[in-house]
Formats: C-alpha cells, sequence, structure tokens
C-alpha cells in the first residue's frame, strides 16, 4: 500500500520530520532482513523517539488502516519484519535508552531497541546477569529477542527471552499504552498478557519498555571442544551429559562443513580433527573454578564412551573466543557460501538423534547438503539447505517439499516448526503441519481483539 504525501505529512507531525524516511535509496535497507534474499520495499520508515510518539502513529495508521511492520535491528531469519504489503516501517531504533538497572530487586528497565550484547554488558557490570545471547547478540535489539522468543546458546541452563520477562509497556493500534503485567516475580493477576505478547511477532502491538528480571552474574566458565566422528554420536552424548547431572550452560553441536566454512570466513583458527564430522562445544559456569573442573572429569569418561575423539580445554580467553567465534559465526558465513534456506526445528533433547538422521535420508532423497548446527542442549536444530548447484525449478518446488518432511518428523517427534527463529513470512506455508483448524480459529480472536483493522505486521502467518 503506498502511503500519500499528505499522510507522510501528519506522521511527520507526529514522530518529527526528522524521524521519518521517505527517500528510495535509504527505504531499501528497510525491506530487507536476514532472511535468504527477500527485498520488500515500504512507502516511507517512521523512527519515533518515545513511547507516546509511537502510539500516536500507531493510532494515526488504524484510522487510515496503513499497514504498519514493526522492526528491530533487520537480523530476523522468518521474514517476520518485512513490509510485504508497502505501508509504514516502524523502526524501534531511538528507543535505545537502558532506563534503570535496579540492583535491589534484579531488574532492569529497557527500551526495546537497546541491543543484546550492550545490556548484558552493563549489567554485568554491576555484578547481574541476563543470560539470553542469541547468535546476533552483537547486533539485535531486545525488541526484536522480545517478538521471537530469543533463545541462544545459554537456554540449556537459564531459558530463553520470555523467562526474563517480568512487564512490558505496549501500544497498541487504537493508541492506548499500557502495561502488560507487573515488576514482580509472581503475578496471578487475570491472563498472562505479558507472555502472550513475547513471541508475538509484532502483530498485536509494540512493545515501547521491557522490564528484565536478572540473576547474578556466574564468575567462572569452563569450556570444551569434543570432535565426534558420527552424527549419532554426538546426538547421543548431548543426553548423556545432562543425565549425569551436570548442567552445562552451554552444549553447542557443529557440523563440520559449517565449521570449516565459518573458521575460513573468519580467519579464525580451529583445531580440526580429520575423522570428525560434528563437534561440540560444552560449557560450564558457576563461582568455583576448581569445582568446573571437577565436573568436567565427571564428563570425559561419560563423552569417551559415546565415542568422543578428544576432549580439548580453552585454557585462555583468547581461545574461548575462538571457539564461539566460530559457532556463532555459522548462519551468517553459511548463507555467504550458498544460497540457502534455514530451517529452526526444535524437538525433545532425547529426540535430537532421530531428527538429524531424518535430516540427512530426507537430504539424500532430495539431492540437497544440508549444514546441520545449533542448541543441543534444547534440542533445537538449526538445519541450513544449500542450494549449490540445484536447479531453480528443484530449488523452487521440491525443496519445500523437503522441508515439508523434515517438519512431519519433528511434529511426529513430539517438537515443532520453530525454535527461537519465529515464523513471519517465510515458514507460513508449512503451519498446517503442526496447527489445525481450531488453533487459528483461536490465534484470529486474538488479533481482532488487539488489532480488529489488521494493520499490524500483514501479509504473514496469520493472515
Amino acid at each position: 500500500m503506498n502511503v500519500t504525501e499528505a499522510l507522510v505529512k501528519g506522521l511527520m507531525a507526529l514522530a518529527g520530520s526528522e524521524n521519518v524516511i521517505t527517500d528510495a535509496a535509504n527505504l531499501q535497507a528497510y525491506g530487507r532482513d536476514y532472511t535468504e534474499d527477500l527485498q520488500y520495499e515500504p512507502s516511507c520508515v517512521v523512527m519515533p523517539d518515545n513511547p507516546e510518539a509511537v502510539a500516536a502513529v500507531l493510532k494515526y495508521c488504524n484510522k487510515s488502516k496503513i499497514p504498519v511492520y514493526t522492526r528491530g535491528a533487520g537480523t530476523g531469519l522468518s521474514g517476520g519484519s518485512l513490509p510485504v504489503n508497502g505501508g509504514v516501517v516502524l523502526s524501534t531504533e531511538k528507543l535505545n535508552r537502558i532506563i534503570h538497572i535496579d540492583t535491589c530487586n534484579f531488574q532492569a528497565t529497557v527500551q526495546p531497541g537497546v541491543i543484546n550484547q550492550e545490556f548484558a554488558q552493563a549489567v554485568a557490570e554491576k555484578g547481574l546477569y541476563y543470560p539470553p545471547d542469541p547468535a546476533s547478540k552483537g547486533s539485535c535489539f531486545l525488541g526484536g529477542n522480545i517478538a521471537h522468543g530469543s533463545g541462544g546458546p545459554r537456554a540449556v541452563k537459564y531459558g530463553t527471552t520470555r523467562d526474563y520477562v517480568l512487564n512490558l509497556q505496549l501500544a497498541l493500534p487504537n493508541g492506548e499504552l499500557i502495561w502488560t503485567g507487573a515488576n514482580t516475580v509472581k503475578n496471578s493477576t487475570g491472563f498472562n498478557l505479558t507472555q502472550l505478547i513475547v513471541g508475538s511477532e509484532g502483530l498485536l502491538g509494540v512493545v515501547t519498555c521491557i522490564v528484565f528480571r536478572l540473576i547474578a552474574l556466574p564468575a567462572q566458565q569452563f569450556l570444551m571442544l569434543v570432535p565426534f566422528r558420527t552424527a549419532g554420536e554426538a546426538a547421543v552424548a548431548v543426553n548423556e551429559v545432562l543425565l549425569s547431572g551436570i548442567t552445562p550452560s552451554a552444549l553447542e553441536l557443529m557440523e563440520t562443513s559449517g565449521v570449516q566454512i565459518s573458521a575460513e570466513a573468519t580467519c579464525t583458527p580451529f583445531p580440526f580433527y580429520k575423522n570428525a564430522a560434528f563437534y561440540m562445544l560444552i560449557e560450564l559456569d558457576g563461582d568455583d573454578l576448581e569445582n568446573l573442573m571437577q565436573q568436567a572429569e565427571i564428563l570425559y569418561p561419560i563423552i569417551e564412551k559415546c565415542g568422543g575423539i578428544d576432549v580439548l580445554i580453552a585454557d585462555s580467553s583468547d581461545l574461548k573466543e575462538q571457539w564461539w567465534k566460530v559457532r556463532r559465526s555459522i548462519g551468517e558465513t553459511v548463507k555467504q557460501a550458498s544460497v540457502y534456506k534455514e530451517e529452526d526445528t526444535v524437538v525433545p533433547r532425547a529426540a535430537l538423534p532421530d531428527l538429524l538422521a531424518a535430516v540427512k535420508e530426507i537430504g539424500c532423497r532430495f539431492g540437497f547438503q544440508s549444514v546441520c548446527y545449533g542448541h543441543a542442549g534444547d534440542g533445537n536444530l538449526h538445519v541450513n539447505i544449500l542450494k549449490n548447484n540445484l536447479s531453480d525449478d528443484a530449488w523452487n518446488n521440491e525443496i519445500p517439499e523437503a522441508i515439508r518432511e523434515i517438519f512431519q518428523v519433528c511434529r511426529e517427534l513430539g517438537g515443532t516448526i520453530s525454535g527461537e527463529h519465529g515464523i513471519g513470512l517465510v515458514q507460513k506455508p508449512y503451519l498446517d503441519v503442526v496447527f489445525t483448524g481450531e488453533h487459528f480459529r483461536l490465534m484470529k480472536g486474538i488479533k481482532d481483539v488487539f488489532d480488529p483493522n489488521h494493520i499490524m505486521n500483514p501479509g504473514k502467518w496469520l493472515d
């Protein structure tokens, strides 16, 4: 939908002319994110710098039924913020203040445009810890993390974004500003609107302020790297490690092909083993380094029994940084190597070996190469399907069927089709794998209550 000159002037009056973008050159950047090679250009971009301006913009757009697409840093992987129907992109980039870090109550109040890593560093300086750390933590916004319920490597021990959200200030399409809950750890008062908004992908309103709960910062980390000859051995080891009674702060699985692409692209040294098909990162954390070393000693024979070729210890901060850099860069560097599709599969942890085997079997039948990696400790496996030499016909018509088969396996194993990336645009065709008509009836009813004119993120999975 095109936005008229008169409507643009109205937006400028509400948000400030310096906070509205209309020129084609600058609009392009707001029409894409990290999802494949998709591009949709908005009519204009509005960057409100306070919650009241956000609410006023929404009310104005709602009155004229102008589509609104809320955007954070643009690091999404499901096309969730792409302006597929034109209209207005509402960027949260100027809502970027850490308002208050409350060390007495282990809480922090922040705006949605704060970068994840900058927030984590700010609370760490006060001895507090915010664990959710997506691979894009150095650039992604906390508001985007809220929109998708983001996780990260440390979800196995500490949980995902939704486990740390106490309260949200929400701008509704009718122009109202509300708080969804209370700044308390316990809250048994009415429906839990806070948790409804986490993971809602901009379909119901715009988060303008967040109250997070925090925990004490662990003083020590102990990082191990384990190569495995087969995917099956590595997947079984995940469960055996957790059955030991020790809960790692991270338990990451990386296919060798992805590690090679990442290490080469980032010029990062990595200790490759000739016969290794997968590598596992195991991180332990706590306040006593000697205790962490004792825990590691308990894990050594378990890892050996499961087929681990070796156990390497990161004995310096530089080595830790190198190994984590390789892991966190896999997704970004793989897409530089080939056109790709990234699927965010998740199953109960013990079913991970079955999921991995199914992905590889489906890949053989459909003739595609996959690079698998992810948060093995919570059953969240990222499957990157590479186009390589596949024909356009196979890529556009056969690969979607292969993806559907992968998702059907996820459902049969008790899982679902997205663990942390959301549904957005690209997973929309597959929702019937996990949702029935009754699911959609209920969710559309919720949408109608919050957004009766359907201006919020139209064209996505709930349409």
